[in-house]
Parts: C-alpha cells; sequence; structure tokens
C-alpha cells in the first residue's frame, strides 16, 4: 500500500518559467529540503543566496551540446523511478550510489511561446525540451513516492501542505500533481506534432492529438446539467481566448461560443477600411454592418434584427469608443467584444456590472491557416480554417446584366456575413449592412423566405413603409439547387446575388435570375458552417 505522507529530502528544480521560484525554494529551505539545480535556474537560486547543488555535481557528468544533454541520467532518473521500501530498487540505489529524489519543479521550454511569436524552424526546434518532459513523465508514474510540479501557480498550495504536515506531501496531491503533469508533457507534444503537420503539409497525418490549458470553470455548459471548462490554446490566434476581462461577471459557456462567432465574423472587416460591428445571438449574426464611425455601424446592424439583438453578443473590429458604447448600452447586451477601449468607455460600461467587456488586443486574421475540430461518437473531426475570403476570389459574372458599383459592393459585404452564419445561410444586404439573415433551415428556400421576413418585421420596428430588402442584395453560402429560393429572394426585393454555383440547375436559375432582371456573380467556392 502506498504511504499517505511522504517527507521531502530532496528537490530538483529546472524552470524556463521562474515566477514564484525563489519564494518557493526558500520554503522548501525552510524545510531542509536539498536543492539540486541546473543551468539557469541554478543561478537563480544562487544568486538569491539559497544553498544549491549542480546537477553535475549528482551526474559527475557535465552539461553537453548546447545544455540538450544534462538531466537524462540513471542519477536523475533513478532517484525519480525508485520505488521506496522495495528492496530491490533500494539495492540498486546503494550499488550505484542513486539517491531518492522527493520533490521535481519543472517547466518546459517556451515552444508554444516560441511558436505563437513566429519564430523561424530551427529556434522553434531548439525550443523542444527532451529531459524536462522525461523527468515529468519519470516522477509523475511514481506519485505514490514523487510529487512532481508543472506550474507556478501550485507553490502556493503545496507550500502550506507542507507547512502543515512537518515538510511532507499527501498521496492525494501527488496524485493531482501528476495528472496535471501527464496532461502538461501531453498538451506539449500535442503542438509539437500539430506544428510539425504543417511543416510537412500533412494535413490528416495518421495520428492527431490536441491540448489546452484550463482557462476557467464553467457553472455550467450549454444546460445546468451539463458540466463545462474552458481551455486555452497556445496558437497565438487572438480573440476570446486570449482577450482581457475588464469588467462585468463570469463568461459562461455559451457567452464564450457566441462571442467567437461574433469576433470572427467582425475580423472579416479590415479595421483600416472601415468600421464594422457584428451583432450574434445563439451563434449566428443577427446584424452585422460597416459604416465610417463604430456608433453608425452599430446603429446599422441593430436596425436588421432589434428583437434578437436583446441579449446578443457585440463585436467591434475597433477600439470601443463612448460614444459608441453609451449607444450599445442602451439595450440589454451580454458581452462586447473589441480589440480595446478607451477610459470613457469602460468607465461607462462598468456602470453595467453584469455586461462583460472583453480587449482582445487585436484582431484575429481571417486569412491564417488553423485547425477546427469537433467531437463526434467515438472520435472527433478535424478540418482546416475556412479562411477563404472575398477579396481573394474571382468573380464571375453570370447573367445578361453585370451589378453596378453599389451592388458589387453589397454582394462583396454580404460574402463576408453569409460565412459565418449556420447553413442553409441567406443574406440581405443594403447599404452596407444586414437587413435580413435567414440561417439554419432545413431547405434554401426556407432561409429566403425566413430572411425576408426579418427583414419585412425591421421595417415595422423601425415604422418604415416597406421592407428593408427592397433594393437590397442577397448571398447563398451555397448553390440555389432550384430556382424557388432565388425567386423568394427577388420576391422580396433583391436585385442582385452572389452565390457559390455549381448546381446541375446552374443554368435555370441564371434563367430565371435573367428573367427577374437580377444581377448574379459566381464565387466558385461555398461556405457551409454546420
Amino acid at each position: 500500500m502506498p504511504v499517505d505522507q511522504r517527507k521531502i529530502a530532496r528537490a530538483l528544480l529546472s524552470v524556463s518559467d521562474k515566477t514564484g521560484l525563489i519564494d518557493f525554494a526558500r520554503a522548501l529551505v525552510a524545510h531542509g529540503v536539498e536543492l539540486v539545480s541546473t543551468g539557469g535556474t541554478r543561478k537563480a537560486l544562487a544568486d538569491a543566496g539559497l544553498p544549491v547543488r549542480d546537477i553535475s555535481d549528482l551526474t559527475q557528468f557535465p552539461e553537453m551540446m548546447d545544455g540538450r544533454l544534462k538531466t537524462l541520467h540513471p542519477k536523475v532518473h533513478g532517484g525519480l523511478l525508485a520505488i521506496r521500501e522495495n528492496p530491490e530498487h533500494e539495492a540498486a540505489m546503494l550499488a550505484h550510489d542513486i539517491r531518492p529524489i522527493d520533490l521535481l519543479v519543472v517547466n518546459l521550454y517556451p515552444f508554444e511561446a516560441t511558436l505563437a511569436k513566429g519564430a523561424p524552424y530551427e529556434e522553434c526546434v531548439e525550443n523542444i525540451d527532451i529531459g524536462g518532459p522525461a523527468m515529468i513523465r519519470a516522477a509523475s508514474k511514481n506519485h505514490d513516492d514523487v510529487a512532481v510540479v508543472v506550474d507556478p501557480d501550485d507553490y502556493a498550495a503545496l507550500t502550506a501542505e507542507m507547512n502543515d504536515s512537518g515538510g511532507a506531501t499527501r498521496l492525494t496531491t501527488r496524485r493531482r500533481l501528476a495528472q496535471k503533469a501527464f496532461a502538461r508533457t501531453a498538451a506539449y507534444d500535442a503542438a509539437i506534432s500539430n506544428w510539425l503537420a504543417t511543416q510537412i503539409d500533412a494535413a490528416t497525418p495518421p495520428v492527431r492529438a490536441f491540448g489546452g490549458r484550463l482557462a476557467g470553470e464553467m457553472r455550467y455548459g450549454e444546460n445546468p446539467h451539463q458540466s463545462a471548462g474552458f481551455y486555452r490554446m497556445d496558437d497565438g490566434r487572438p480573440g476570446v481566448a486570449t482577450a482581457r476581462q475588464a469588467q462585468g461577471k463570469q463568461l459562461s459557456y455559451n457567452n464564450i461560443n457566441d462571442t467567437d462567432a461574433a469576433y470572427e465574423c467582425v475580423a472579416e472587416f479590415d479595421p483600416a477600411r472601415t468600421a464594422a460591428v457584428t451583432i450574434v445571438k445563439h451563434a449566428n449574426p443577427c446584424g452585422v454592418a460597416e459604416a465610417a464611425t463604430l456608433v453608425e455601424a452599430y446603429q446599422k446592424a441593430l436596425l436588421c434584427d432589434p428583437v434578437s439583438a436583446f441579449g446578443g453578443i457585440v463585436a467591434l473590429n475597433r477600439k470601443l469608443d463612448a460614444v459608441t458604447a453609451r449607444e450599445i448600452v442602451k439595450i440589454f447586451t451580454e458581452v462586447i467584444i473589441a480589440p480595446d477601449a478607451d477610459a470613457e468607455a469602460i468607465e461607462m460600461i462598468g456602470a453595467k456590472k453584469n455586461l462583460r467587456l472583453l480587449l482582445a488586443g487585436s484582431l484575429p486574421d481571417p486569412r491564417a491557416p488553423g485547425l477546427a475540430f469537433r467531437s463526434v461518437a467515438g472520435g472527433f473531426l478535424a478540418q482546416s480554417r475556412d479562411n477563404a475570403v472575398i477579396d481573394d476570389l474571382d468573380l464571375t459574372v453570370v447573367t445578361r446584366r453585370a451589378p453596378d458599383a453599389r451592388e458589387l459592393a453589397d454582394l462583396k459585404f454580404a460574402w463576408r456575413v453569409v460565412k459565418h452564419v449556420k447553413s442553409n445561410a441567406i443574406v440581405y444586404a443594403k447599404d452596407g449592412a444586414t437587413v435580413g439573415i435567414g440561417a439554419g433551415q432545413m431547405s434554401r428556400v426556407d432561409s429566403s423566405r425566413t430572411a425576408a421576413h426579418k427583414a419585412q418585421e425591421a421595417a415595422q420596428a423601425a415604422g418604415l413603409p416597406e421592407s428593408l430588402a427592397r433594393g437590397s442584395v442577397v448571398a447563398s453560402d451555397a448553390f440555389f439547387p432550384f430556382a424557388d429560393g432565388l425567386l423568394a429572394a427577388a420576391a422580396a426585393g433583391a436585385t442582385a446575388v452572389i452565390q457559390p454555383g455549381g448546381s446541375v440547375n446552374d443554368a435555370d436559375v441564371i434563367a430565371a435570375a435573367d428573367a427577374q432582371g437580377l444581377a448574379m456573380v459566381f464565387t466558385g467556392l461555398r461556405h457551409f458552417r454546420h
């Protein structure tokens, strides 16, 4: 049976992140723990006046090969792996002068951070830790006897436990730390293997792994009976995972999911070109607009569907100003996310104690490659991110009438938005704003009619005499299989259409567009979003 409490007599410390290291090491020394360390960690401890042995004193072997070889030695791994009170193990330790190591404190070379900053291939390779993961796995396997710490956040709790127990650790603590340590090496190896897959252009490698660090526990998942946690992946993509929460109550699972959808959509609009706002409800845009200023863009986006916008998520592509903040807080909003916000805007939003304000620092690049994945029973699906943007596409006019300049601008706008609407997706747009959105219907004609109905409702809410869809353009995320969806758009008042094309009935759809006097362009690319 494993022993509950194990007194720490010797600790090996080797960390790249030295946050809290000195205070923790002082606490260990106060309990009579002998410190052994490597390289920069040993120097930091010695400079702080702490007694510390160099790893080479333990191994009788110098560090070499630019530090690649220093801890891969039987006197290190034997000290970590030896089972206490096992006669055979004790005899081997005595025969080979191996002393036990009771605590391992390691955090790994910063591979993820190196990758995130766009470092060259050789620098990424040099930041792949070998000795660290090997020691972590050894100590974690032997957690009945050895404690392993891979995160500075655990220093305080371990110090408190040692203070309460006269310098010992409990078995439950060692097992908890071991689980965290194995998860850390798994996530580390996943980051490396996925990076290497991109380097060799392996879109579907034979083994795929993912890892993440817990950013926070959720009160519940999509529903109160589901548990949930939010995990960050260090892929360098700015957004909800990297954002600083400036104010407001805890984010929920659904908040995070919706906020990500909103921010990815608004990132389609280059802030150097235009101000843009996206309002999202249940992971679907319910209003998107661009304008000269954020407040104008917000007002135009809100006009599309003011009912759905209540309790929604607002994403902005520029720094939030006080004028726009004042307009947003006029209705109940769950989350606002922007690259930044000025002091007056932050103060104004602060008056709404439950309203969350997230500042992401920058926008995600809609062209950047990356992976998207989701679970299925018994496995998961992984695919490259949909990073196609309208500015990179060659549009083909397929009707007798070509779109005029205003229609073409709105067609491009609508195509940026439809990419982020759940299929089947139809988006009506006019003057740089959505005026009707149909999402997630089982047939495309139903999406066309839903969007038209929304445009009519929005006009009534605004006190306008005719549907907002009059004089609009329409985007369809996939081809019209029949002319009925296009005819529904024409009946709603659309004058131009953008769609992928590629249906066996393209000729009939084009003929119907010509008969209605519509201009239509094909993108040759679809934007299904399930």
